[in-house]
């Protein structure tokens, strides 16, 4: 991307309402308007061309980022971290077994003592439903209440790294792909994709993504097909969202019991495993009564009730049944690759390796997403800031 490219996305983001995101969190996406959801994708879009431009884009001279994880990851980790350190911020990770939260300090003293000179948090809890994004809106109450008492200099915004119902910086950096793919976000409309469940032989693989997926991508004027066996329903709160997005941008939202229906003539494919809402609630109400017996029962029978449905895979014969058999698929990784990561999975070897250049891409934008919502969050002037980082034009690697 040229320089004069940038500075006309800067100029067209200088047009956008999103002076609302100063000094706030980035909890869902159905909670930000369409102006601050294409603030996001052009504040990513400006960032990664002054990095493949060699320009410095030091939003802060020093400033901590805090991460919190409390469920695995590799590529949202790495993302937050270069996120943190592209805007000039270092990154602490919290560690809750070696902090005082093992012996009983309440999320508000923690949110505050880690929180002095910090001007991010990033958390991902998305074990348990009904918990990870409870958390997060008591942890941003609690350091907004130290702002506004003085005990933080600055208040520190809040980046939801996935929780329990969403996963907006992988479902946005998602989104961000399908734009550049296909050209611009007006070429989307009329543009099917289908969210598909399948087989994992693991169990408890969180609803986050696929409730994102249709959470967003139905606000751009898509026909958006959920498809998953019966007993492996998303919760019905995030499918009415994606009913209303559909309606209000002249899309379609449907569900089905077919992987082979919702890929015929589809142009976009996300087929990935995730448990039953009802089950992720059983499990959540398990480990609060501390019945550890049960939950190994409730494993048990979820891997039992997943094997009963190994054809829901994504096949060379299924992918030949979408539009001009070449839908773009599409994945969060890692994914569950028959042959390769497991002896039966949700992807055949070849589909993947044929995709696997556009699914790094893919993933290559989360880093930039996470950046944009952590300078709309704290640049009382996001397109001045990105202007200035572009006169001063400081080398990056000089």
């Amino acid at each position: 991307m040229d320089i004069a490219k940038i500075k006309t996305l800067v100029r067209k983001l200088a047009k956008l309402d999103y002076q609302d995101m100063y000094l706030n969190d980035f909890l869902l996406t159905w909670e930000k308007s369409d102006q601050e959801i294409q603030a996001t994708f052009l504040v990513a879009d400006i960032l990664r061309g002054l990095r493949q431009r060699n320009v410095s884009s030091r939003l802060f001279d020093s400033g901590l980022g805090i991460s919190l994880f409390r469920d695995q990851s590799t590529r949202t980790r790495f993302s937050f971290t270069s996120a943190c350190n592209l805007l000039g911020l270092e990154v602490q990770d919290l560690d809750e077994g070696k902090s005082q939260v093992a012996h009983g300090e309440t999320v508000r003293e923690t949110a505050n003592m880690v929180s002095f000179m910090a001007d991010v948090i990033g958390i991902r809890d998305d074990i348990y439903i009904g918990k990870g994004n409870t958390y997060m809106r008591e942890v941003s109450e609690a350091v907004h209440q130290g702002y506004l008492e003085g005990v933080l200099e600055q208040r520190p915004a809040l980046i939801n790294l996935q929780c329990d119902i969403d996963h907006p910086t992988q479902t946005m950096a998602d989104m961000l792909h399908l734009i550049h793919y296909f050209g611009g976000v007006d070429n989307l409309k009329g543009k099917k994709l289908a969210m598909t469940w399948a087989y994992s032989p693991s169990y408890g693989k969180p609803l986050s993504v696929p409730q994102g997926v249709i959470g967003l991508m139905t606000r751009f004027g898509m026909e958006v097909a959920l498809a998953h066996p019966e007993g492996y329903e998303v919760m019905p709160e995030v499918a009415a969202v994606a009913e209303t997005n559909a309606a209000k941008s002249g899309g379609k939202f449907s569900k089905a019991n077919s992987m082979a229906e919702a890929f015929t003539d589809a142009h976009i494919v996300y087929p990935k495993s995730w448990a039953p809402f009802s089950a992720m609630g059983k499990r959540t109400d398990l480990y609060g009564e501390g019945d550890f017996d049960g939950i190994k029962a409730l494993e048990k029978e979820l891997l039992a009730q997943n094997a009963k449905h190994k054809d829901w895979e994504c096949t060379e014969s299924l992918m030949a049944t979408t539009h001009q058999s070449s839908a773009l698929y599409m994945h969060c990784l890692p994914a569950d690759i028959t042959g390769v990561s497991c002896d039966k999975g949700e992807v055949e070897a070849g589909v993947f390796d044929r995709y696997r250049k556009p699914m790094y891409m893919e993933a290559s934008y989360k880093p930039y997403i996470i950046a944009a919502m952590i300078l709309l969050g704290k640049a009382r002037c996001p397109a001045d800031s990105l202007n200035t980082m572009l006169t001063t034009g400081n080398a990056r690697v000089r």
